[in-house]
């Protein structure tokens, strides 16, 4: 009867879903709903002291501040600056604005960490100029979507600290671990548009001649040392900081907010208003996290009475191929979810049914993070509900049709598969840094 419940429960939160009430009230009544039906008032007797512990947590500090550092940024034009330097950086080659959007990309992912605001602040830089200097609409809108992505898997990312809550990991361990996979994407994402430009030079156009002939020598070399130093230092700082164990992941990000504001105000773009603006947007985006995360409380706490967990254990244990036939169930099952649910619902929703099995089988819990994050991102480019496909057609310019953004993101989707494959077949990829500083 309890197993029923269980099941129960799930499809009632689908349904909720459907009907469109919101994903932290959703969960949060599918778990009420089916717990009181199982076990009574009892649920609501334990509930009060797991929401206090997950409100409490020291670690989740991190979150708010990591997200106001890179509202910060996003207010503060950084992106725009780097983008030009680096597309002129990159001259007569083909491809050089995308190669230079997706180094962009990488920088504000681990600056930000934030994908609306990423995605949104290059498509409106960028999608006008690359249209006008003739690029392939649908080229540009995937390189747009895929490089504004990144910040999902290379760190300091919002995915990674609550993965590292939900699989019982530390931060910087998580961190450390994703750093080369996040690169190692990017860099495949750079070779495709050099092959591209190879090939089919006449979707991705170098920069005009007249163009570059205005900036160059030492003027374009000081314009790109003060346009990439200060956003490198302050990645390095926080990421350095947090890799080496010299800080905690809330005393980093709180050091990389206050860094944030100052380089807002080396650039003499600091005002009033943007300080405002910056806790607005922050505030906005940490309490809808904090939201979901309270009300995944509600519907763990009614799973795991119903015995949910041991019926999960069952059906993973029943699939052919053992734990290798789980771990591509669960890959298979991210992917296919990421086409309709958002990357926490997922990760809120189905990982703690499915990690009990892998750590009864001994599955090493940091590769699998790596791999879980990088499958993670890929739920921002699947059509129909790609969220980066959502932000970028909101930014786009008059003409960037749907059809076109769906064509474009489909080469960097199987982008993303051959990475993901690569990271299972060579685990080192993820672990060799972690076990390298004694993680």
């Amino acid at each position: 009867m309890e197993e029923l419940l269980a099941i129960g429960m799930i499809l009632g939160f689908m349904l909720f879903l459907l009907i469109g009430m919101p994903v932290g009230i959703g969960i949060a009544a599918a778990g009420f709903l089916f717990g009181w039906m199982g076990f009574g008032d009892f649920l609501f007797n334990l509930s009060p002291a797991r929401i206090y512990g997950v409100v409490t947590k020291y670690e989740f500090l991190a979150i708010p501040l990591f997200v106001y550092m890179g509202v910060m940024l996003e207010k503060s034009r950084v992106a725009e600056d780097m983008l030009e330097v680096i597309g002129r950086l990159s001259g007569r080659l083909n491809g050089g604005m995308a190669i230079a959007l997706i180094v962009v990309g990488v920088l504000m992912g681990a600056s930000t960490g934030i994908v609306g605001a990423t995605v949104v602040t290059l498509t409106m830089l960028t999608m006008p100029v690359l249209l006008r200097r003739g690029y392939d609409g649908g080229v540009a809108a995937g390189a747009i979507c895929a490089s504004g992505t990144l910040g999902q898997i290379i760190p300091p990312s919002l995915v990674l600290i609550l993965l590292a809550d939900i699989m019982g990991e530390s931060v910087g361990t998580l961190f450390a671990a994703a750093m080369i996979p996040g690169l190692m994407l990017a860099g495949l994402y750079i070779v495709y548009i050099l092959i591209l430009g190879r090939l089919r030079p006449h979707l991705v156009p170098a920069i005009p001649a007249e163009e570059r002939a205005g900036l160059t020598g030492w003027p374009l070399a000081a314009r790109a040392v003060k346009a990439l130093a200060p956003p490198l230092l302050l990645v390095g700082g926080v990421l350095g900081s947090i890799i080496g164990g010299l800080a905690a992941p809330t005393e980093a990000a709180g050091v990389g907010a206050a860094l944030s504001i100052a380089i807002a105000a080396l650039y003499g773009r600091l005002s009033r208003g943007m300080i405002w603006e910056a806790a607005q947007g922050a505030l906005r985006i940490s309490a809808m996290i904090f939201f979901i995360l309270v009300a995944a409380q509600v519907f763990s706490i009614a799973f795991r009475g119903l015995h949910g967990e041991d019926l999960v254990k069952d059906m993973l244990a029943l699939l052919p191929g053992g734990e290798t036939g789980a771990l591509i169930f669960l890959m298979v099952l991210l992917f296919v979810l990421g086409f309709f649910l958002e990357w926490i619902e997922i990760s809120y929703i189905a990982l703690p049914l499915l990690l009990p099995f892998f750590k009864e089988q001994g599955t090493d819990m940091i590769w699998l993070a790596a791999l879980i994050a990088m499958n993670l991102q890929t739920s921002f480019l699947t059509p129909p509900f790609g969220w980066a496909l959502f932000f970028l057609k909101g930014a786009a310019p008059k003409g960037v049709t749907t059809a076109m953004i769906y064509r474009g993101v489909l080469p960097f989707i199987a982008i993303q598969a051959m990475a993901l494959v690569l990271l299972y077949t060579i685990p080192g990829i993820a672990t060799w840094l972690p076990k390298t500083i004694g993680w």
